[in-house]
This record gives structure tokens, sequence and C-alpha cells, in this order.
């Protein structure tokens, strides 16, 4: 029988706007135990910090080089890394010995899978420690040299909740769970368990950048300034017809693979209602790839909070015979499951177990990954099998 370990997870994704905090004991196949879970928010100089790394990992050529103030803003993530994990041990009275790993997403700067280059700024080493606690981060990398793109990672969780809800009288088989952050990417559970994922489009960064650089706010609450727009089809057309939507063969993609509107191609809410249908339409578009319709689409991430995206969605997918509901509809938070996600890969990467798949990444074979750090260690640098 596979040991049971207790894992934080840790994310910080593509909108940049926190950290989100989550604990699982799982034996990393088809244990699992969701524990407490937490957000812990960026603030504004900071966001800007982030957005500034982004800038200056442009010139990156290889994934370890930190120009600019890479080291600097690296280094203060990690902190704020380690002092979100002190504030969920203490708000949740647990301490450091409980915890077996913690699995470290760290902030992604440059992903470009043609260039087999991705970048998540976040020092393993220094992070264990900081808290004490073992570390799997860096855990993209290895897909990569093994002809992956490095990306989806979590599909290999989304299909074990897909078994604990096969009892669950609102989720059909096809299912497809959709992450929609700052990119969206989605995860197609057959009737027959087999797995296909892959990134659908973009998801809240065109319409976190429209609405920050037209209205000086960071993300559109709720969709409430889309709901005061219309949908302009030339422009949702522009994004729709991106060959990315065509390719016979799906991509994972970088934050600037699709940018804002201009500020002459829309006013500030006709803007933010065409970016939130473009979100929604991109996934039923990208959805046509898959190797059956869904029948089930659950909505995960903070994208599923703007109702605008969530009843475009619903409208498209019922136009395919299926439904889209919230994560939250089934008994899942949608908000921390992507940190869910790295504890449980944290625990498959000691286990030397596949963290991705032909099917999920284009890796020519089943691969492990990631890089090992232990307080007791100076330098972390102890890859794992790579299966």
């Amino acid at each position: 029988m596979a040991e049971i370990k207790t894992a934080i997870g840790l994310m910080s994704g593509t909108s940049m706007d926190g950290i989100d905090v989550a604990l699982l004991r799982t034996d990393g196949r088809d244990h699992v135990e969701r524990g407490p879970s937490m957000g812990i928010a960026y603030d504004p100089a900071f966001r800007n910090s982030l957005k500034q790394a982004l800038d200056d990992a442009k010139t990156i050529t290889e994934r370890r080089q930190r120009p600019a103030n890479l080291i600097e803003i690296e280094r203060e993530l990690t902190l704020r890394h380690a002092k979100a994990i002190r504030i969920f041990l203490k708000e949740n009275r647990i301490v450091p010995a409980d915890i077996d790993v913690v699995g470290f997403h760290g902030q992604t700067v440059l992903h470009r899978p043609d260039q087999a280059l991705t970048v998540q700024l976040g020092d393993g080493a220094l992070l264990s420690q900081e808290t004490g606690i073992a570390v799997v981060y860096d855990m993209r990398a290895n897909d990569m040299v093994h002809g992956g793109q490095g990306a989806p990672l979590i599909p290999i969780y989304h299909a074990s909740l897909a078994a604990t809800l096969a009892s669950t009288a609102d989720v059909q088989r096809p299912v497809t769970f959709v992450n929609i952050g700052g990119i969206s990417n989605l995860t197609f559970v057959g009737t027959d368990g087999s797995i296909v994922a892959y990134d659908s489009g973009p998801g809240n960064a065109l319409i976190d950048q429209w609405v920050e650089t037209h209205a000086g706010i960071p993300y559109d609450q709720g969709g409430m300034i889309a709901s005061e727009g219309r949908v302009l089809s030339e422009l949702s057309d522009r994004y729709l017809s991106s060959p990315f939507f065509t390719a016979p063969k799906r991509r994972s993609l970088d934050r600037n693979d699709f940018l804002p509107p201009q500020r002459r191609d829309a006013s500030l809410e006709d803007g933010a209602r065409t970016l939130a249908h473009v979100t929604a339409a991109a996934i039923l578009k990208s959805a046509g790839h898959l190797p059956e319709p869904p029948k089930s689409f659950i909505i995960c991430g903070g994208g599923r909070l703007n109702r605008i995206i969530m009843d475009d969605l619903a409208v498209l997918a019922a136009e395919q015979h299926a439904v889209a509901i919230t994560a939250e509809a089934v008994g899942l938070n949608g908000d921390t499951m992507e940190a869910e996600a790295w504890a449980y890969l944290a625990v498959r990467s000691l286990a030397g177990l596949p963290l991705t798949f032909p099917a999920t990444t284009g890796v020519r074979k089943p691969v492990s990954g990631g890089v090992f750090a232990a307080p007791d260690l100076a330098q972390a640098a102890v890859s794992v099998p790579s299966g």
C-alpha cells in the first residue's frame, strides 16, 4: 500500500493576484483527502514588481538566467511564500513537522514551449530553509526535456477528482475540468478514464489588463463592467480566428500570446464584455479537439466568479447538449484546486510517479519531474527520477 503523505501546495498563477495555499493528504494516486486552504493577496506594489518581471524575463535564453531585477524579485517572492506557509500553519494549528512536503509552483515569467524554455521564479532551497519543510519545485522543466509543452501539469489530479465524482448526479462523463486563470486550460476525462489536456486560450489575463489599463482596477469583479457592455463581433472574431484554435497540434500558451485590444477598439464596457465572451467561446472552440464532446464542464479558477463568462459558457455548452457548472456545485473548491494539485504533484514527484503524459503535454513518454530541497541540504540540486 502506498504511503499517505501530508502536503501543502502553493500556487501563484498568471493573474498575479496572490498566493493560494492548500493542504492535502494523499498517496499521489487515488487517495485524496482535501484539507483547509486559504488565499493571500499581493499588495499593488508587489504586483507591479511581478509585471516588471515579465518584461525583464523577455531577454532570457536559458531558464536559470535572472537578468535585471529578477534575482531580487525571486527572493522576495520566495519569502512571501514562506510567510504564507507560516500564516497558514498558525491559523490551522499545524506545526511544520506535521507536513511531509511542500509543492512550490513559483511565478511563471516566461513560457516558450516551442523553444523548450520555461521560467518559474521561486527558490525552493530558500523556501525549505525558511520553513523547515522539504520542498519539491521546478516541476515543469523535465517535461520539456522529454519533448513536452511543460503545461498543463494538473490533469492527473483532475483525473483523481473525477473518480470521486463518479456517483454525483450533476456530473456526467465525459467530464472536462476547465481552469480559468490568466490563461485557461482544460482536462478531459473520458468514460474509460482516459485523460487529454491542453491550454484552451486566453482566460482572465486579457480582461484584467483591459480594465486595469482603462479603469485603474485590477479585475472586473463579478463581471460588473462587462454586464454594461455588448459583444463586438468584429473584435471577438479577431481573437477566435487565431491559428491557435485550428492548429492540428495543441500548444501551451504564454501570457503574451494573446494581447489586449487597443483603446480605440472599444469602450471600457464593450471591451470587457467582448473579452468575457472570447474567454468562454475559446473554451468551447478548443474543446472541439477532444476525442468526444464533453457532457459536463466543471469550471475552476477565478474566471468562474465572472458571471458573464459563466452565463456565456452555460449557453454555449447547452448548444452542445452539455452543462457548465462551478466546482463548488459538486463540492470542490474552484479557488484552490491548482494549489491542491501542486501538493498532489509533489507527493507523486517524491514517489517518482509520472506528472505528465503524451496526451496532456505532448511529452514523448510519461515522466516525473521536479527538484527536491530539504532544510538540511545546502543546495537544492536533487532531481527526482525522470520516469
